[in-house]
């Protein structure tokens, strides 16, 4: 589909991601776009937005892409408050917007009330409905009677080793490994998941409220549950040293980790260890469970990249903040071997999991719908110009004529591997790539190079795990599904796929928040980096340690007048001939920051 690009006169009061009808006016833009003008708004994208109360009566919204003010109609608020707003009716473009202030979320700049609002703006709240904390709360007073009258009924794993490794902060704990040896020379593996389904029952208030949110968003500092915490950190939560209900999947594997049956079913579980990944990592090698369950999963992974898997996987940025959120610190956390290892049983899991289930549903003369995750193949336009980018990086991306493959992919990373190019090459190729969704429609993964894939492993956080496990449960126990509960099932299918979306934006603008505020603490000092990005206006620049990236304008390169040579990847002096391009690495100073637009002026001392 051709972009169409619409002057904001000629907007007709549409607001970002609306839907919209328009009409061609015949014209191109200058970057040779058909020009538009909006006929008609079909439907609003959303009409709750977070913005700054400013002495004239008006909000400012923080998303530069909504380009009106709003005159405040009703609430209160002061001078310089961030607050959370609805937007009224509004479809006269000579007029600003009105708006009703839903709730003032606190001071502007203060670390707490930023956080909030980044959740806030996509719809993610840190508190819940009080009938959704009572119902929370009557389920854990019944805990000693529920478990007593639910134990018999399920298969019992509390004397077989089992332990949970996970992130040094985290609270909720949605999967563990069991793990026993068998008198045949096999091994049995239990991928043991938490079992919220149990605890959240359909079209209870518990359960429309998990729905509505889809997700649990992980910012900087903070996680906003899906469910409450006396459910997502305690009831449901496999912690330690505590008798758990857990969904499970239990395989029996050869020592060439050949899967020869699996179990699918409830059980009860009891963890007795709690390991960090940095804890695991220190004994991996000594700790005869995790060195035959490590071995195991490097032989998985390598027959998921022998057919054509593709690891995106890179370092993750982390913050040390102080008692007021103010960044000390930041970090790459790299990705360990014991991140590898989990990984793997979860894929496996969620691997049998989706292919039982395709089963079953080929059997089944309704032909009930499965929750599937996929991938679909990268666009070729895309793919070509990714071969363009790679090739001006001194690299070759084979293609010739054909549709890509993972194992193409996987030959470009194994050749860069190591190089300082190498984090930029992935992170184009990752968005070269079509998004994974959830749809009722397989049609298989692209990137894990699986034909069936499905959301098992977490369903503390994420709603469409547990709408599988309900899946499951109804096909093993005979348990009732609702009606309902399948029948707008490719409409909650796209309302996930929307949290998703929604939860990963956060994310990403709190760390960028995190990282702009710990530059703007080291204006004038100097600074490693690698080229990200070229444009007409500028050059992108990515640090070294925070992975933070502002922008070099051209017109503060030096002594020489530079442009863009898009085909080349690079900005180019008109009388030095000297070159910035993509993938090159350049020392610089940070000269500027904006907080509150979350930008960073930088500007190349040498290359």
């Amino acid at each position: 589909m051709e972009e169409v690009e619409i002057p904001n006169e000629n907007l007709l009061c549409a607001l970002n991601r609306d839907e919209v009808e328009v009409r061609l006016t015949g014209n191109k833009s200058p970057r040779g776009r058909h020009l538009g003008v909006v006929t008609k708004i079909i439907a609003r994208k959303k009409e709750t937005f977070v913005g700054v109360v400013e002495k004239t009566g008006e909000i400012r919204p923080d998303d530069w892409r909504c380009y009106t003010n709003f005159i405040i109609e009703t609430g209160k608020a002061q001078l310089n408050d961030k607050v959370l707003f609805k937007m009224r009716k509004w479809d006269n473009q000579n007029l600003l917007p009105k708006a009703d202030i839903l709730e003032v979320i606190g001071r502007a700049g203060e670390h707490n009330t930023e956080m909030r609002a980044v959740a806030l703006a996509r719809g993610f709240s840190s508190s819940f409905p009080d009938t959704v904390e009572r119902e929370a709360e009557n389920i854990k007073k019944r805990e000693k009677e529920i478990f007593e009258a639910e134990i018999p009924k399920r298969r019992d794993f509390r004397n077989v080793l089992t332990f949970t490794i996970d992130p040094a902060d985290a609270k909720d704990f949605d999967d563990a490994l069991s793990f026993k040896k068998l008198q045949n020379g096999n091994y049995e593996v239990g991928v043991h998941i938490a079992d919220v389904s149990f605890f959240v029952r359909e079209n209870t208030a518990l359960d429309n409220e998990a729905r509505g949110r889809g997700f649990s968003v992980y910012l900087v500092d903070r996680t906003i549950p899906m469910l409450p915490e006396v459910l997502s950190n305690d009831l449901c939560s496999l912690n330690p040293n505590e008798d758990k209900f857990a969904f499970s999947s239990v395989f029996e594997i050869d020592e060439n980790a050949k899967v020869l049956s699996r179990w699918f079913g409830r059980t009860i579980i009891r963890s007795q260890k709690r390991w960090t990944y940095e804890e695991a990592q220190k004994t991996i090698n000594e700790n005869e469970t995790l060195s035959i369950l490590n071995r195991l999963a490097k032989i998985m992974q390598a027959k998921n990249s022998a057919g054509g898997a593709i690891d995106f996987a890179t370092d993750e940025v982390k913050f040390e903040l102080d008692s007021k959120g103010k960044p000390i610190r930041v970090y790459k956390k790299p990705h360990l071997e014991t991140h590898k290892l989990i990984e793997e049983w979860m894929l496996l899991a969620n691997r049998e999991v989706a292919e039982f289930l395709n089963k079953v549903r080929e059997k089944s003369p309704k032909r009930a719908p499965v929750l599937y995750r996929i991938h679909d193949l990268p666009d070729q336009e895309k793919i070509a110009e990714l071969a363009l980018f790679v090739k001006a990086l001194g690299h070759h991306l084979p293609l010739g004529g054909k549709k890509i493959t993972g194992k193409d992919l996987q030959q470009l990373f194994k050749k860069i591997e190591g190089e300082a190019e190498e984090a930029l090459i992935k992170k184009t190729a990752l968005r070269t790539m079509s998004k994974a969704i959830y749809s009722t429609k397989n049609i298989g993964h692209f990137g894990l190079a699986m034909n069936f894939y499905t959301h098992f492993t977490s369903p503390i956080r994420r709603y469409a795990d547990l709408m599988i496990h309900r899946m499951l449960a109804g096909h093993l126990h005979n348990e009732k599904i609702a009606e309902n509960e399948w029948s707008d099932y490719e409409r909650l299918a796209e309302h996930i796929t929307e949290k998703e979306i929604g939860a990963a934006e956060a994310e990403r603008e709190s760390i960028k928040m995190k990282q702009v505020e710990y530059m703007s603490e080291r204006i004038g000092k100097e600074f490693s980096g690698t080229i990200s990005g070229v444009t007409e206006w500028g050059i992108y620049i990515e640090e070294d340690e925070t992975k933070a990236e502002g922008m070099a304008a051209l017109r503060n390169l030096g002594d020489d007048f530079y442009t863009l040579n898009e085909k080349q990847y690079c900005v180019v002096g008109t009388r030095t001939r000297k070159k910035y391009s993509l993938g090159d690495r350049v020392k610089f100073k940070i000269i500027g920051a904006d907080i509150e637009r979350k930008t960073l002026d930088y500007k190349v001392v040498n290359s």
